[in-house]
This record gives C-alpha cells, sequence and structure tokens, in this order.
C-alpha cells in the first residue's frame, strides 16, 4: 500500500484551527455578555486565515492551488454520475464535488467575517467598521451576518459532515486521517482528475516557511483595517 504526501502542514494547520475558530465563534455567540469580545478575535482570526488561504490557492503546492483542483460543472456532473472512473480510483487531494466545497466554505466564511466587522448587537457590541457606515445600513448587514450567513454556515457544517460519513460509510475512503497525516494511499489514484503518474507535493520547510510570511501578511492586513479609524 503506497502512501504519498498530498496536503502540505500549513493547509492541514489551517483547517483545523479553522474549524476551531467557527466553534470559538458559535459558542461565544451563543453565551454573549463577555464572551463577545472573544467572538470578535475568532471572527479576525477566522478573517485572517481565510485570506491567507486565498493566497495559498496561488502560491502554494500544486494541491492547493485553485488551478489544480477546481473544477468545472461537466467534471463535477461526471463524477456525480460515477462516468469519471471514481469507482476504481481515488482522487489524489480534493475530487471534483470537494472542490466546490472548498469554494463554499472560503466564500461562507469570508462574508461571514466581513459582515461582522459591520454589525451590531444594538446593546454593547459592535464590529470596528460600524463607524464608517450608516446605523441603517449596518443593521442591514448585522441582519446579513446573523440570519443569512451565518445559517449557511449552520448549514456547510452540517454537510460537510455528512459528506465525510458518507465517504467512509459508503465508499470506504477515510477523508479525515489525511488530514492530519497529510498522506493518502496513493493505489489507483489519480491527479487533477488524470491519469498522470502521481508525485508528492512540495511540503518542506522552505514552503512553510513562505506559509508563515504569508499568514503574517494577512494577519497584520485584518489588524490595520480593525483599527482604521
Amino acid at each position: 500500500m503506497k502512501k504519498i504526501r498530498v496536503w502540505d502542514l500549513p493547509l492541514r494547520l489551517f483547517h483545523w484551527t479553522l474549524v476551531i475558530l467557527i466553534a470559538v465563534s458559535i459558542v461565544s455567540q451563543k453565551i454573549g455578555g463577555n464572551a463577545m469580545s472573544l467572538h470578535f478575535y475568532a471572527g479576525y482570526a477566522a478573517l485572517s486565515l481565510v485570506l491567507f488561504r486565498i493566497v495559498w490557492g496561488f502560491i502554494g503546492p500544486r494541491t492547493a492551488r485553485f488551478s489544480d483542483f477546481v473544477a468545472g460543472p461537466t467534471r463535477v456532473i461526471a463524477y456525480l454520475r460515477g462516468t469519471d472512473g471514481s469507482a476504481v480510483r481515488t482522487y489524489l487531494g480534493h475530487n471534483p464535488l470537494g472542490s466546490w466545497s472548498v469554494l463554499a466554505l472560503l466564500t461562507i466564511v469570508l462574508s461571514q467575517a466581513l459582515s461582522g466587522l459591520f454589525a451590531n448587537d444594538d446593546i454593547a457590541s459592535e464590529g470596528p467598521m460600524v463607524k464608517f457606515v450608516s446605523k441603517e445600513l449596518s443593521d442591514r448587514i448585522t441582519w446579513f451576518h446573523k440570519d443569512v450567513s451565518g445559517n449557511l454556515i449552520y448549514f456547510f457544517i452540517g454537510l460537510h459532515l455528512a459528506a465525510v460519513a458518507w465517504y467512509f460509510f459508503r465508499k470506504r475512503q477515510n477523508l479525515v486521517l489525511p488530514m492530519f497525516t497529510g498522506d493518502q494511499v496513493a493505489d489507483h489514484a489519480v491527479e487533477g482528475g488524470s491519469h498522470a503518474a502521481v508525485s508528492a507535493i512540495n511540503d518542506s520547510w522552505r514552503v512553510r516557511l513562505l506559509a508563515a510570511a504569508t499568514l503574517t501578511f494577512c494577519g497584520g492586513f485584518v489588524y490595520w483595517v480593525v483599527h482604521l479609524k
């Protein structure tokens, strides 16, 4: 059984840290009161992470790049119908349907974090960008933050967990373990939907230092935005 590195360490850390931050955001919002400060900090951190992931989608290792894994409708339909040969082989990295899941996740979390910057609760908490918009616009953004993107977060979490369970029990594919170890079984596997020879991604310390520098830049940008006057 051949295993190959498909997820770089920065990408794995991004994934699990974002899981923790979303959980913290939900719990702190439910508690309210003084816990809202934690809610805001978790939101800033999540925004920094999503910005990092977007940049990493252009400069990161092969399987992290949008150009490698984002599939068009034709490939997704073929995957769902099973006419792409996925019944007898395994995709290294994201499969076509999974690529849309990644884009959905980034879009939902980005909209949630950005809208939170302009949201208010009419009591004691408000985002750092509220001072730049009218009260009416802030209220509309607050509605979107709580009732639209907020509910989409719950929907996506449920859908994501259901997909993981379906792949595990129906297709006998463990999607969780590779996101911890970074390695995936490469027997009968393909890259990007082709039959090209499989090869490990670059997960060197140079890549990890680049990721650290990218995350620092994204975090610094969010810090600057949050403290605008």
